[in-house]
């Protein structure tokens, strides 16, 4: 398309020349181009104008890639949004309909959203956000990160959980290293820091409701999936994670250490000039404790720990696993906190149970908790009738007799339990309990057994211990030794 100054030369050089090829021969074009600036001219078109725009065959879709670019927030992609476009009627190739949902969200970027940029002020704004370890040595920790929006104080911690106690308790943490308390508190939607929504707006915790009144700032929540809003700190999280915790040397697993090395690194970069502000953090925070609030005398008390109840099996879950306390706290609330690689358990402040850390779906169960050893459980077994009663009355000899005959599956176990009682009357109750130790010991559950051992009395062989050498009586029997068979005597035996 020719510019405004280049359709003036074409005129120019149809005046001086008279003929179409001329004056394209002068601008260096063709004399259809020229004939066709000048049917523009005549028609009364600005000059530079584009020509008419001829019609595209997504031009009948167009309604619709726009509404569904919209809906998804421009990430729908154009192949799966191409069978629609079949359905309304679009018949052209894959390659303008790629084309076409370019250019819809290329137009839906432009009105979606308006950046300004922000201006901290001293003293407003605190970030803090998590992050966790996914590669290198000291994989699985967690990264607490803060940073002050005006000075670009960074502040770096690690811990094991995001739980509301460790949030709080860094957040706390990070006030005393500061040495003030600025207005705001801006956090993303965290869960540990959540207390419920209502119509997208964040209701925060009871617990962090306390602890921002203690210390007297506001506590704040940006838009959900809006890291935008938060990019000093998601910055922070990035830079102290591929800086510090993943080429550093393995920690081995001990926060003390890894905080250790995380507040020599913080003190590193907060003491060297920030490539944004090219001012030093350290400085600047000076500057900005003087319109900091000040730490309140009082510091909070904060639980280290989760509430539970303990229930009737003596034991309180934490972690979807289960460890146990001692029975005399059935029905009591205790606080169950994470400590390393150990589970703490308090009540009033004092240690009642310490367990190590188990993983989902596991129990640990201390014996001490309770007051009888752990075993198999029994049934106590229960007489109904008057045989039942008479015969349990023989004391344990008999139950036992009875539940190893039941484990057996013996058929007509109570018409032998009624027989065998008929046998105390001709040889006495002492002599019946040995037997029925006997029988059971040999495996033998029914009445006519019961009648052989007694028949056989003092006779029958007594056990033998379990591991004691066998011994046998054998009838003695004249013998020869192995040289009778051997093949030369036998030659001169023939």
């Amino acid at each position: 398309m020719k510019s405004a100054r280049d359709e003036l030369d074409i005129v120019n050089a149809y005046e001086a020349t008279g003929t179409y090829r001329g004056a394209a021969a002068l601008c260096g074009t063709t004399h259809k181009t020229v004939k066709r600036v000048l049917a523009r001219r005549v028609a009364g078109a600005e000059p530079g104008r584009q020509s008419v725009r001829r019609p595209r065959n997504t031009d009948a879709i167009r309604e619709l890639i726009d509404r569904r670019v919209q809906e998804t927030d421009g990430r729908i992609s154009a192949k799966r949004l191409l069978p629609a476009a079949r359905v309304a009627g679009f018949t052209g190739s894959a390659r303008n309909f790629r084309r076409a949902v370019a250019a819809a969200k290329r137009r839906w970027r432009q009105r979606r959203r308006v950046y300004r940029p922000w201006t901290p002020q001293p003293g407003e704004h605190l970030l803090i956000d998590y992050g966790l370890v996914t590669v290198g040595p000291n994989r699985g920790l967690r990264q607490f990160s803060a940073v002050l929006s005006w000075s670009r104080w960074r502040f770096v911690r690690y811990c094991r959980d995001e739980t509301l106690a460790t949030t709080l308790r860094l957040l706390t943490e990070c006030f005393e290293a500061v040495g003030g308390v600025p207005a705001v508190v801006l956090s993303d939607r965290m869960g540990c820091l959540k207390g419920g929504v209502v119509a997208n707006v964040m209701v925060p915790a009871p617990a962090y409701v306390r602890l921002a009144t203690h210390f007297g700032f506001r506590p704040d929540f940006c838009e959900a999936a809006d890291p935008e809003s938060k990019g000093a700190v998601e910055a922070l999280v990035r830079y102290a994670k591929d800086d510090l915790a993943v080429p550093a040397q393995d920690w081995g697993g001990d926060l003390a250490v890894a905080n250790a090395a995380a507040a020599c690194w913080c003190a590193e970069v907060n003491g060297r000039e920030h490539s944004e502000t090219h001012a030093v953090p350290d400085e600047r925070l000076t500057v900005e404790r003087q319109v900091l609030r000040p730490l309140p005398r009082l510091r909070p008390a904060l639980t280290d720990g989760v509430a539970r109840k303990v229930d009737k099996l003596a034991t309180v879950r934490f972690g979807s696993a289960r460890y146990s306390v001692p029975h005399q706290l059935v029905g009591a609330q205790v606080l169950v906190g994470a400590h390393d690689d150990r589970v703490e358990i308090t009540r009033a402040g004092a240690l009642v149970a310490t367990h190590p850390l188990t993983p989902p779906g596991g129990a640990s169960i201390a014996d001490a908790h309770y007051p009888n050893r752990a075993g198999t459980p029994r049934r106590a077994a229960r007489p109904r009738t008057p045989d039942e009663r008479a015969f349990l009355a023989l004391g344990p000899a008999a139950e036992g007799w009875l539940r190893a005959a039941a484990a057996a599956g013996t058929p007509r176990l109570a018409a032998h339990v009624s027989a065998i009682l008929t046998l105390e009357s001709a040889h006495g109750r002492d002599a019946l309990v040995a037997a029925l130790d006997r029988a059971r010991r040999f495996c033998r559950f029914t009445a006519d057994d019961l009648r052989a051992i007694l028949a056989a009395g003092p006779a029958a062989p007594a056990p033998q211990p379990a591991g004691a050498e066998l011994t046998t009586c054998v009838p003695a029997v004249p013998v020869r030794s192995l040289d009778a068979y051997r093949l030369d005597r036998l030659r001169d035996v023939s």
